[in-house]
């Protein structure tokens, strides 16, 4: 994962958002063990979810099935 922490690193550094989401979806996917993985899938959420990436809801469901994300509560009807 060497070339890829100085990917990770250089897309920070560029600000590269778009980059950061397949990244550390790399990440995760190379990562040693589960916590590894969900630390890695975690970041690439975020990112996605700051960009609007069409990866995000995958990667939330992935965080679900993980148990590392609930969830969402079905909306509820709006006070009258």
């Amino acid at each position: 994962m060497i070339g890829l922490d100085r990917d990770l690193l250089a897309a920070h550094a560029a600000g590269d958002l778009g980059a950061l989401v397949t990244l550390y979806q790399q990440a995760a996917a190379q990562a040693d063990g589960a916590e590894g993985a969900a630390f890695y899938l975690t970041h690439a959420h975020v990112f996605a979810l700051e960009t609007g990436h069409p990866d995000a809801p995958a990667l939330r469901q992935q965080l679900v099935a993980q148990g590392r994300e609930s969830t969402l509560p079905p909306p509820r009807a709006p006070f009258r």
